[in-house]
């Protein structure tokens, strides 16, 4: 056998391995992009602050990317009118059967500054949500994601849905911060503090996400909201006014988060907080510590909790037979 081509490739190999790497860039990076989840219960106004923070941001200066993670591809909605915006998924799939590969201009549209897309999901007992995510990132990544140069990525999850591609965000480190939105209801508060759960259970495991506060959606003054933000150490970045005004604007798909308008502090607060609040452990609350926050006729506590009998699941009276089973005196 011919020991030369041997000989040659080890000596190949020293050179390489001689050879001195790059000395690490020490100069201060030319942009860095702020990744932020903002999760909340179904309808609690995630895609209705965020297409507002959005365009607000948008009006300040900032290159921002909103992108809409919820099924019901309703968080451009608002941005845009109305108009529904083609989702990557179902935007994949015809482009897939077409044997067409998916461009950023299928997917991605923008209006006065703020560019925005939507994941998408499955219909109704035809997929998982979840997945559904995951292919989208999946999909995201293929065109460059890691690549883009924004200020802000914006991405809007459903907190109440505790599947592994709703937490992709934290369980990844996809994402610097997270933010909630609630209102002062048991049910928006119960999503918030899971989310804060999910952060810590992560930080646990060596993760860096952080909650950057809370956002108090629908605020009627009660204050229920504020005190679960204290508790659970996180600050309040706005508290939104359950204001008539707002409603039916909103229902209407107009933006009020506008500069000059009459809304527009409320979003320039927010947008100046978003940017500068850091990610934080939180303090997740017990199931009683959160039904503390409201009072007890609001949550039933006075309600005594009584053992069902073998007689109320067959609604006859039973008559108790010897059991068969042998039971051994201990050795």
């Amino acid at each position: 056998m011919n020991a030369a081509p041997v000989i040659f490739m080890k000596e190949q190999l020293r050179a390489e391995a001689a050879i001195e790497p790059d000395a690490p860039s020490t100069s201060p990076a030319t942009k860095t992009t702020q990744i932020i989840a903002i999760y909340g219960k179904g309808g609690i106004g995630k895609s209705f602050t965020l297409a507002n923070l959005s365009y607000m941001m948008a009006q300040q200066g900032k290159k921002v990317l909103l992108i809409g993670c919820d099924p019901k591809s309703d968080t451009t909605s608002l941005l845009f009118g109305g108009k529904a915006c083609p989702t990557i998924i179902e935007t994949s799939s015809k482009k897939k059967l077409a044997g067409e590969a998916v461009s950023i201009g299928d997917v991605c549209f923008k209006r006065d500054g703020v560019f925005a897309m939507e994941l998408g999901g499955p219909e109704v007992g035809r997929g998982c949500g979840g997945r559904g995510i995951i292919h989208g990132f999946e999909t995201l990544e293929k065109l460059g994601f890691h690549d883009w140069g924004f200020d802000y990525v914006l991405l809007d999850f459903l907190g109440d849905v505790v599947c592994g591609g709703f937490g992709l965000p934290i369980a990844r480190d996809m994402c610097q911060k997270v933010i909630v939105v609630a209102s002062n209801d048991l049910q928006s508060l119960y999503v918030a503090n899971n989310v804060c759960s999910a952060v810590e259970y992560f930080r646990k495991l060596g993760g860096n996400v952080g909650v950057a506060g809370m956002v108090i959606n629908k605020d009627d003054g009660t204050g229920e909201a504020s005190a679960f933000a204290e508790r659970a150490g996180i600050p309040v970045l706005a508290a939104i006014p359950a204001h008539d005004d707002i409603r039916r604007k909103s229902a209407s798909y107009e933006i009020i988060g506008r500069p000059g308008t009459v809304w527009a502090p409320l979003f320039e607060t927010l947008a100046q907080n978003v940017a500068e609040a850091p990610p934080m452990r939180p303090k997740p609350q017990t199931q009683d510590e959160l039904l503390s926050l409201f009072s007890a006729d609001s949550v039933g506590r006075d309600v005594v909790l009584q053992p069902a009998t073998d007689a109320d699941m067959t609604g006859q009276a039973l008559v108790a037979r010897p059991s068969l089973e042998v039971i051994y005196d201990a050795a």
